[in-house]
């Protein structure tokens, strides 16, 4: 494995991390057993930098997690986020920013993973009825508490980011980012490089689209959420699987899977962005482990804009209601 700075702490991470939301949430049926092997051959790979949330399983995957982070705390940077909260008719979730939930938040993710601090703890979106810096602020104290080491935020806003900045240091951004979804390129990376916050990418495989394992959405599990996606349905699918089918075949000729082509290229946009595919499979983690070694030339890169020019259709990377979260 290869490590790369987070922002200017002198942490030393993974060049891949390892999202965890799958094994608990959102993809089909879960393995609790197979996810624990997945964890173990992380530290075996030497992936230390884990990712999760409050709301992934609703708790449920913080407590797995725990079962591999305590016995080898010293071996693993773990992030969590906190925001998303369960309506009392358990209809869906909103989000609630507050400095008075962020306290009871923080403690519950504590106790679920079992550990006395946090390593990374990130707002999972921003709360439009919060002020960013009350919402920073009541973050911070949890730094000077000892509860939480570094602070970051979730797609948010190029204003937001530089008004939660002004208040405490913000030392990771994580938001969408894959060969599909690259708003960020516009402001967001940029500023991330101005004041030295480091860039996490969710989703670089487009949640599993550019990997070439999935052919018809009927396979997908009936709980799986790709089925809500517009880039999984319609003329957006069509479009989707040309590109695909390209991109596989050009992988092809680099002796890499897509999936690894696609992890190759999103490292290839700067050493300050670190990308945390999600798997909850061994075999696709030691897949997504090897892209460190892929070296891509500037005719690769300009070969694969030229592919991504040609199918243009993708689609939009939520439903219209999950994009409303979006701190635009």
């Amino acid at each position: 494995m290869k490590y790369r700075n987070l922002a200017n702490t002198g942490e030393k991470l993974s060049a891949i991390g390892l999202g965890c939301m799958g094994m608990s949430f959102a993809y089909g049926p879960v393995d609790d057993t197979e996810s624990i092997a997945t964890l173990h051959k992380a530290l075996d790979l030497g992936i230390n930098f884990w990712d999760t949330a409050d709301m992934y399983g609703f708790g449920g995957n913080e407590k797995l997690i725990s079962q591999v982070l305590v016995p080898n705390r010293d071996k693993i940077f773990i992030a969590t986020k906190f925001g998303f909260r369960l309506k009392e008719d358990n209809s869906g979730t909103y989000f609630d920013g507050s400095p008075a939930y962020l306290k009871t938040a923080v403690e519950a993710s504590l106790k679920r993973l079992k550990i006395d601090t946090i390593d990374l703890y990130y707002a999972h979106r921003i709360d439009p009825s919060v002020p960013v810096e009350d919402m920073v602020g009541a973050m911070a104290e949890l730094v000077q508490q000892g509860k939480v080491r570094y602070l970051g935020l979730s797609e948010a806003s190029p204003s937001s980011i530089r008004r939660a900045h002004a208040v405490h240091p913000i030392t990771a951004l994580q938001s969408e980012y894959s060969l599909l979804t690259r708003d960020v390129e516009g402001e967001i990376l940029p500023l991330c490089r101005e004041l030295n916050i480091t860039f996490v990418p969710y989703s670089p495989l487009a949640r599993g689209l550019v990997t070439a394992t999935v052919s018809n959405t009927s396979e997908l599990a009936d709980d799986d959420f790709r089925r809500t996606l517009p880039r999984f349905h319609d003329e957006h699918w069509q479009n989707n699987q040309n590109l695909v089918k390209e991109f596989a075949d050009f992988a092809n000729t680099k002796n890499s899977t897509p999936a690894q082509l696609a992890l190759a290229w999103v490292l290839a946009q700067g050493d300050d962005i670190i990308p945390i595919p999600g798997t909850k499979k061994r075999k696709y983690l030691e897949e997504n482990a090897a892209a460190v070694d892929i070296q891509l030339t500037s005719t690769d890169l300009e070969n694969i804009e030229a592919l991504l020019a040609k199918y243009p259709n993708v689609g939009q990377r939520y439903s219209d209601g999950s994009m409303k979260l979006v701190n635009n």
